[in-house]
C-alpha cells in the first residue's frame, strides 16, 4: 500500500474544490470494505469511491472505516474527498436505498440520506449519477434525478456532480441542457477504444474531470505486452503499481 501513497496525495483544483488525483475504488468488497478502506487512507489515499448500491458496494464499511480514520487523528473529514452514487432500481438488488414505489425525487432524496447516514457526514464531495436509466440517449427518468441532484448541490448537501457509466452522446445532452453540468465523468476505461479518447476530450472541453475506472481488470491483454513488463522490470514495481 505505501507505494501508492505519494500518487494518493497528490490534489488539483476543480471548480473550486481540491480533488485528490487518485480515488481508491471501493466496490466488490464485501465483508473486507472497512477494513481495505482504513488502511487505503492509513497509507495516503484522501479520496474515497463508492456508491449506496448494495449490490457492488457496502458504503456502511466504507462509511465504519473514515469514522475510525478520523477518530484516531489520521485525518479531518474536511481533507477527504468523499465520493457516492445515486443508482437506479434496475441496477441494484433486494437490498434498496429507497423506495421503490417513489418519485425519483423522493429516491434520490432518500438514498442520499443513507449514504450520508453510511458514511457519517453531512455533506458529499460528490455524487453521481450512477449511469443513465436506458442505453441511448437520456429519458425521463434520468432529468428527473439530475434535476434532484442539482438541488441537493444548490442545497451546499453536495459540492459537485458527475456521472458513471455514460456514452458520449449522453454526455453531450447532459452538457448541452442540464443546469448544473457534470464536474465528473466515471468510465470503465479501455485500451480498445483509445483510453476513452472521445469523452476524455469532451470532458476537457466542457471543464469536467474523467475518472477512469477498471484500469487493470478491463485491460489484462495490454498488461501482458513485452513492453509493459519491460517498463515495470526496469523501474522495479509490480504490474499494477506500474
Amino acid at each position: 500500500m505505501t507505494e501508492t501513497a505519494p500518487a494518493a496525495s497528490k490534489f488539483i483544483q476543480h471548480r473550486g474544490l481540491s480533488v485528490p488525483t487518485f480515488l481508491y475504488g471501493t466496490a466488490w468488497k464485501e465483508d473486507q470494505t472497512e477494513a481495505l478502506t482504513y488502511n487505503a487512507i492509513k497509507a495516503g489515499f484522501l479520496g474515497i469511491d463508492t456508491a449506496n448500491q448494495r449490490r457492488h458496494y457496502f458504503e456502511a464499511g466504507v462509511g465504519n472505516a473514515v469514522k475510525r480514520a478520523i477518530a484516531e487523528q489520521l485525518l479531518q473529514r474536511s481533507e477527504l474527498f468523499l465520493q457516492s452514487k445515486f443508482t437506479f432500481v434496475s441496477s441494484q438488488d433486494h437490498r434498496l436505498p429507497y423506495d421503490p414505489k417513489a418519485d425519483y425525487d423522493t429516491q434520490v432524496q432518500q438514498s442520499f440520506a443513507s449514504s450520508l447516514e453510511h458514511l457519517h457526514t453531512d455533506y458529499l464531495d460528490s455524487y453521481i449519477l450512477h449511469g443513465p436509466a436506458v442505453r441511448d440517449g437520456l429519458s425521463d427518468a434520468d432529468w428527473e434525478v439530475w434535476r434532484a441532484m442539482e438541488s441537493l448541490h444548490k442545497s451546499g448537501a453536495v459540492k459537485l456532480l458527475g456521472v458513471s457509466n455514460v456514452s458520449y452522446g449522453q454526455l453531450q445532452g447532459l452538457f448541452k441542457q442540464a443546469e448544473i453540468k457534470p464536474a465528473f465523468v466515471q468510465n470503465r476505461c479501455y485500451a480498445r477504444s483509445q483510453w476513452d479518447a472521445q469523452i476524455r476530450q469532451l470532458c476537457r472541453e466542457n471543464d469536467a474531470l474523467y475518472q477512469g475506472f477498471s484500469l487493470l481488470t478491463a485491460n489484462a491483454t495490454e498488461l501482458q505486452k513485452p513492453g509493459i513488463a519491460g517498463i515495470a522490470k526496469r523501474l522495479g514495481c509490480t504490474m499494477p503499481q506500474l
